[in-house]
């Protein structure tokens, strides 16, 4: 869907500063800004990136003041935050009342290509313009939406649910109950107290060699993608939030969660029920303990972490001499 930074500001009752003809089509995260992109700059912290974007048009508060010079042209609204969630439901709108009625009676349309030898089990349906590799196992009672990429040799138990535009890579593993592509848990205040719903465009791309565990949850991106990279190991009930990257060949056991926007190196071990806070970066070959609680960046690799907050392990066991509990023997 094309829109003028003009049509923008009619949309979100702002102003353009820059070319008001200036057009995009999608939607990218600031630090990801490229011509013909929306972007839109909310946290503070974020700020580097306004200077270094490449989006044509990019979604700002009223009372910025750059410190450089801006190439994207600006449209100032009251609240980015509150209006790139306007913008993202009048977008999702648009695209619903496109979309004509169809019957889910047939198992997948004309528009479905298979490869050979899938197996498709009863009840199971496959959208249009979805493709599926060869070989491919899909069990009963299997879910994958329109516009979908399923690649070679893959095994989805029953109850797999897919949601429309999502990318799997080869030999990927799917447990029963997994659920991939639902939205991000995104909410905007409102002054009445309420919330209001921000709507996630994005997909999840998952990388070759890939198996994730039952029940597991894997939120699709408000912008861009949510990756899980190449050989990633999840086990059961796990959640990824919205917009995290997973490095290649990390593994996760049980009833770990990620808050939204995380980057996780490579080749790192989480234990059990480990937290992990939003919008931070964990180096690779990160080795982390059952139940622990990262709340900030970890910048060296290699490193083993202990406790909530974590902390590396040789720090963790000198302080848990003196904060044992009394009476344990």
């Amino acid at each position: 869907m094309e829109l003028s930074a003009k049509q923008l500001a009619q949309i979100l009752r702002g102003t353009v500063d820059g070319d008001e003809n200036a057009v995009a089509t999608k939607f990218a995260k600031i630090e990801h800004g490229k011509p013909g992109s929306i972007s839109f700059f909310a946290n503070p912290k974020y700020e580097e990136y306004v200077y270094t974007s490449k989006a044509s048009i990019l979604l700002v508060n009223k009372d910025f003041e750059p410190k450089q010079a801006v190439t994207p042209t600006m449209v100032r609204v009251d609240n980015s935050y509150a209006a790139v969630a306007e913008l993202l439901k009048y977008v999702a709108d648009k695209k619903k009342k496109a979309r004509c009625h169809r019957s889910l009676r047939a198992r997948w349309s004309l528009t479905t290509k298979f490869g050979k030898k899938v197996y498709l089990g009863d009840f199971s349906y496959v959208g249009h313009h979805t493709s599926v590799g060869d070989g491919t196992v899909i069990y009963e009672n299997v879910y994958i939406g329109d516009d979908c990429k399923i690649g070679k040799n893959c095994i989805f138990y029953p109850g797999v649910r897919i949601y429309p535009g999502m990318i799997i890579g080869d030999n990927v593993i799917l447990h029963a109950g997994c659920v991939i592509g639902s939205d991000g848990f995104g909410n905007v205040p409102k002054e009445d107290g309420t919330w209001e719903k921000i709507e996630h465009m994005g997909n999840v791309v998952i990388g070759n060699n890939v198996e994730i565990g039952a029940n597991c949850t894997i939120d699709k991106a408000q912008m861009e993608s949510t990756i899980i990279g190449n050989g990633v190991k999840l086990d059961n009930l796990c959640h990824i939030a919205h917009n995290v990257v997973i490095g290649d060949n990390t593994v996760m056991a049980a009833m770990c969660g990620v808050a939204g926007s995380t980057v996780i190196g490579k080749n790192c071990i989480f234990g059990g029920q480990v937290g992990i806070a939003g919008h931070i970066t964990i180096a690779d070959h990160t080795t982390v303990g059952a139940q622990c609680g990262i709340i900030g960046n970890i910048k060296k690799e290699g490193q083993v972490l202990l406790g909530s907050p974590s902390m590396p392990i040789k720090q963790y066991m000198r302080a848990y001499a003196k904060f044992k509990m009394s009476g344990a023997e």
